[in-house]
């Protein structure tokens, strides 16, 4: 009989908290800022802005007619079920790959929580610089980049341990 390897299932915890954050962050979102007014958090550089989201990154397809809002549910459903079994053979320890799966997942399923609930993702961070305004996010959007990027690094610049004999 093979030895049991505890696999990284655990790290879905993390995606849950990601999840909590993100949709109570909405709810005051939804019940204390107005719409489309930019309230400064921090002048010169950062505002509440609660604003919407039909489509995906940067509001791709936000005007495809409304099928956009099923897709990216399938979409993300599908991502993060993947990403789930990988964490599922991914050993306990290797929180190179199991921290950023489960920060992706987290936004993933934020995000659709919002798409099923009010039919749009609701965004509410604006980083400014000037004349200059990055597109409003949220924090399902901060973990889903940050989790990305966390893959992309670990897996750019991280060697591959040989398999045990």
């Amino acid at each position: 009989m093979a030895p049991v390897r505890p696999n990284a299932l655990p790290w879905l915890g993390l995606s849950v908290l990601v999840i909590v954050l993100d949709q109570l962050t909405k709810w005051w979102v939804l019940s204390s800022l107005p719409e489309y007014t930019a309230i400064p958090f921090i002048e010169g550089f950062w505002n509440w802005y609660r604003t919407y989201n039909t489509g995906a990154a940067f509001s791709f397809l936000s005007d495809a007619g409304g099928w956009q809002k099923y897709f990216f549910v399938v979409l993300a459903v599908a991502i993060s079920g993947l990403l789930g079994w990988w964490l599922s053979r991914t050993p306990r320890r290797d929180w190179k790959s199991a921290l950023p799966y489960a920060l992706v997942i987290g936004g993933a399923l934020g995000n659709v929580l919002d798409r099923l609930m009010h039919g749009h993702v609701v965004d509410f961070i604006q980083w400014y610089w000037r004349d200059h305004y990055w597109p409003a996010f949220n924090i399902a959007d901060s973990a889903i980049v940050a989790g990305a990027i966390g893959i992309a690094l670990f897996g750019l610049f991280t060697k591959p341990t040989p398999a045990p004999r």
